[in-house]
């Protein structure tokens, strides 16, 4: 069943049209670069990309299996078509059991593509999809930039860039069974950090308050320190209140836990030369 019209040589116009999906296995590089296809579980596309599927763009995070290439994004191609089929008419020469049945997105790719630049993942994390547009894809340096979740969280996110504060965008952690989504996760020497971009409309709704609360509990527990910034704090305060609280908060518990022998603290005064010390978003 085809599902997605042909791609077009223009540019992509509209949001979600490049997907960044994981690639841990050398046997799917080889059939996207030699027979040009690609599989994701129909469940997983559903769950996971909504409406932000099919993509026009189809790029790839490779793990730590592929030595050199690991833990970056480096090949990308455009999407010709897409077809809902069985794991059986994908792989007609494997016996039939009980997986033959899953249903699958194929997509259909043109020739795989190098980026000039790699988009490398800091701390090395393993992702699932990351549905992004194409300015941001062409202009990403790291993973974080791809994330295309609202404009309050690009927003905190070019200033935390601008001021050194790493961070992890969409960081997905599991307490008590539970799965969470936090905006930006920071990692310090004595704790970690979850920084929220609350917009109003969602937010402030009754039910979505309690869940919050909640949700900020459950986090606690595990040693996260939950600071939340609604819509006009992050517009009208983003310097005067938003960034030093984060940073204040940062280096209470000890500064920013970048792997080295020491810790690094942060400051919003350029004059200062603890804002100095050479960070994991500055190039040698």
């Amino acid at each position: 069943m085809d599902v997605m019209h042909s791609s077009q040589n223009t540019l992509p116009n509209q949001q979600g049209e490049v997907l960044v999906a994981i690639m841990n296995n050398p046997l799917d590089f080889a059939i996207a670069r030699d027979e040009h296809w690609y599989r994701i579980p129909v469940t997983s596309a559903k769950k996971w990309l909504k409406k932000r599927f099919p993509p026009q763009w189809l790029a790839f995070y490779q793990t730590k299996v592929f030595g050199a290439e690991k833990y970056a994004v480096n090949y990308y191609a455009s999407v010709i078509d897409v077809h809902e089929v069985h794991r059986w008419e994908l792989f007609p020469d494997q016996p039939h059991n009980e997986k033959s049945n899953k249903r699958y997105y194929q997509l259909i790719l043109e020739p795989l593509k190098q980026l000039p630049k790699l988009i490398f993942s800091r701390r090395l994390w393993r992702i699932t999809f990351i549905s992004t547009t194409w300015q941001k894809f062409i202009n990403a340096v790291e993973i974080n930039d791809l994330y295309d979740t609202s404009p309050l969280e690009d927003k905190l996110w070019a200033k935390l860039k601008y001021h050194q504060i790493q961070a992890e965008r969409q960081e997905f952690v599991t307490i008590k069974k539970k799965n969470y989504a936090l905006d930006f996760a920071i990692y310090c020497a004595t704790g970690k950090i979850d920084v929220e971009a609350n917009g109003d409309t969602y937010h402030l709704k009754k039910e979505n308050v309690f869940y919050d609360k909640e949700r900020d509990n459950t986090l606690a527990t595990a040693g996260w320190h939950v600071l939340r910034f609604p819509t006009h704090q992050i517009r009208e305060e983003i310097d005067s209140y938003c960034l030093p609280t984060i940073v204040e908060t940062v280096n209470r518990l000890g500064g920013i836990d970048e792997g080295r022998i020491l810790p690094r603290k942060i400051s919003l005064d350029d004059s200062d030369d603890i804002g100095h010390q050479l960070g994991l978003f500055d190039t040698l």
